[in-house]
C-alpha cells in the first residue's frame, strides 16, 4: 500500500483571516461552498473549526463514494485537519497571507492506497479528480468571500 497525495491551492482575494473562518464555518459557509460531489452533509459536534465532527459522503467516480466522518482539530494558526474516522484520508488546509488583502488557501489530502494494480491506477488517477473536486470547491469559496 503506497501513500496517495493531492494537492491544490488558490490565491483568494479576501485577507487570511476572513478566508480561514469561512472554511472552519462548517455548519454556515462550507456547507453553502461543497459542489455536488458532497452529500449527505451533517455537522454532528461542534460546527466552528476545532472539535468539529461533520459526516459527508464524498463521490469521487461514478463509481467511488466514501463515507466520511470527520474530526476536525486546529493544530496551528491558519490550519484545519479533516481527519477521517473511516479511513486513513487526513485532509489539511492552510490559508496564509498573500499580500495585501490576499490569502493562499491550501488543501492536501493524504491517504493509504490500495496495494498492487488497483493501487498504480488510485495513486495517477486519484490527485487528479480529487485535485478537480478541490478546484471546484475553491472557486466556491473565492466567490463567497471576496462578495
Amino acid at each position: 500500500m503506497a501513500q496517495v497525495e493531492a494537492t491544490t491551492e488558490r490565491i483568494v482575494a479576501a485577507d487570511a483571516e476572513k478566508v480561514f473562518d469561512a472554511l472552519a464555518d462548517y455548519e454556515g459557509t462550507r456547507r453553502k461552498v461543497l459542489p455536488e460531489h458532497f452529500s449527505e452533509y451533517e455537522v454532528r459536534e461542534g460546527g466552528d473549526g476545532e472539535g468539529t465532527l461533520v459526516h459527508w459522503k464524498l463521490q469521487a467516480t461514478s463509481k467511488r463514494v466514501r463515507d466520511c466522518l470527520l474530526e476536525v482539530t486546529e493544530p496551528s494558526d491558519g490550519e484545519l485537519v479533516e481527519k477521517d474516522r473511516n479511513s486513513s484520508m487526513v485532509t489539511t488546509w492552510r490559508v496564509t497571507p498573500a499580500g495585501e488583502g490576499k490569502s493562499r488557501v491550501v488543501v492536501t489530502t493524504v491517504w493509504q492506497g490500495a496495494g498492487g494494480i488497483g493501487g498504480f491506477f488510485e495513486k495517477t488517477f486519484a490527485p487528479k479528480g480529487l485535485g478537480r473536486i478541490y478546484d471546484d470547491l475553491l472557486d466556491r469559496l473565492a466567490a463567497e468571500v471576496e462578495k
